[in-house]
């Protein structure tokens, strides 16, 4: 009785020393990190039943290494602080050998340190200011040379219109903020006169856009042309794109061009006074290739058989869901190169990585920087809710995490430090 009481008590001690990817369980368990309530839910409650549409397409499949996929879904409810709580229980009380999830850059700072004193992994996928690169992170978004440079360069061009005033209007925390700074460095480069540049942020959950909308029909008489580059994020949008309407505010007098608004955001909005403005992703559901058929058709699917709100009678697909599609069949394909999930072997196993997204294209994980190569489009929304693509790369782009237009980032390198 003693001995066996000796050797249950060193397996107990080894088993404290293992990290929680390589814990011991019948089932993989995989954590789902979205706000499910609160002003992010608008965006990311879609992003959950993602994950566990792929997790079901991956169990149906065998699952990985012999066992299933088990699914944990917290909500962190659109509180940053909360966010950092959720992903320490994920990774500490139930175990998870990978973490999907964040939206805003304000939740993805809060969880970095969690992720990276656990060596835990997180897959984010959504755009975002760039200026971070982590070990722990996979970033299937678009970094700003990804999305924010080419559409202001596409709205300065004969094609987009020839604008010589922007606007840069945007929720009020970190992705905004930096993307901005990025972009005002830009068109610095370019020859556009701070003068020419008005920039205006409104808090999380903002309703009221009558004086703003007036400040910009006011700034854009001015006599040059103007468009406005919008990084509002979450339910705010939906008022935003009223009072544009309201107010007249058309495409042809001032095109508004958006990076985190896509077809779900604009579910809620009249869109037929909205036709012409512009959103820069990397997928649009309109996009037309045989992947993207298949995508959509096994979403709506989905979508119908698990009763999901609003998606069971007006099925709709947009880039994060995209992206997180992409990430979570890498990971999977990472864990069955590497026969682990334990989080070193699964980083090394995710370097050049490729998978055919819906979009059509091959999406290659970078073999250092942690980020995708992705094309990028930019869409005219239509009367429907869609949008029309308008421009494309034409082909994948290499993600550079730190932009070349902020000075002090030169001599960074494009790896994450080991």
């Amino acid at each position: 009785m003693l001995r066996r009481s000796a050797l249950a008590l060193a397996a107990s001690a080894a088993t404290a020393f293992l990290s929680p990817a390589a814990y011991a369980a019948d089932t993989i368990k995989v954590g789902v990190l979205h706000s499910l309530s609160g002003t992010m839910a608008i965006s990311e409650t879609v992003l959950k039943d993602t994950v566990l549409m792929a997790i079901d397409e991956i169990n149906a499949k065998g699952g990985l290494l012999g066992k299933k996929l088990e699914p944990v879904v917290v909500d962190p409810a659109s509180n940053w602080p909360l966010f950092a709580e959720k992903a320490k229980q994920l990774i500490s009380q139930d175990k998870v050998a990978v973490v999907f999830g964040c939206w805003t850059s304000v939740s993805r700072k809060s969880v970095l340190p969690v992720f990276e004193q656990t060596n835990s992994l997180l897959f984010y996928p959504v755009q975002y200011e760039g200026e971070e690169l982590s070990k722990n992170v996979f970033y299937t978004g678009a970094a700003p040379n990804q999305q924010a440079i080419p559409a202001v360069e596409y709205l300065m061009s004969k094609d987009g219109g020839g604008a010589k005033r922007f606007v840069l209007l945007g929720t009020d925390y970190v992705y905004p903020r930096t993307t901005n700074k990025i972009l005002r460095a830009f068109l610095k480069s370019k020859g556009v006169a701070d003068a020419d540049i008005m920039e205006d942020y409104t808090p999380f959950g903002h309703a009221d856009y009558q004086s703003i909308i007036a400040k910009i029909k006011k700034f854009a008489s001015e006599g040059k042309k103007t468009a406005v580059v919008s990084t509002i994020n979450g339910d705010s949008n939906v008022p935003f794109y009223k009072e544009l309407g309201n107010q007249g505010l058309k495409a042809t007098d001032v095109p508004v061009v958006a990076f985190s608004v896509g077809e779900e955001e604009l579910r809620g909005v009249d869109t037929k006074p909205l036709q012409g403005h512009l959103a820069a992703w990397n997928y649009f559901m309109s996009i037309k290739s045989p992947a993207n058929d298949a995508f959509t058709k096994k979403w709506a699917a989905y979508a119908k058989a698990k009763n999901i709100a609003g998606h069971k009678d007006k099925p709709l697909t947009n880039d994060p869901m995209e992206a997180t599609y992409i990430g979570i069949n890498m990971w999977a394909q990472a864990v069955t190169k590497a026969k682990s999930t334990d989080t070193d072997k699964v980083i090394a196993a995710m370097a050049g990585q490729t998978f055919t997204a819906p979009s059509g294209i091959t999406s290659k994980m970078d073999e250092k920087n942690h980020h995708l190569h992705k094309s990028v489009f930019i869409g005219e929304v239509k009367a429907d809710g869609q949008f029309n693509v308008v421009w494309k790369t034409p082909g994948p782009v290499k993600a550079q995490p730190w932009s070349p237009h902020i000075p002090e980032n030169k001599g960074k390198k494009d790896e994450p430090t080991k």
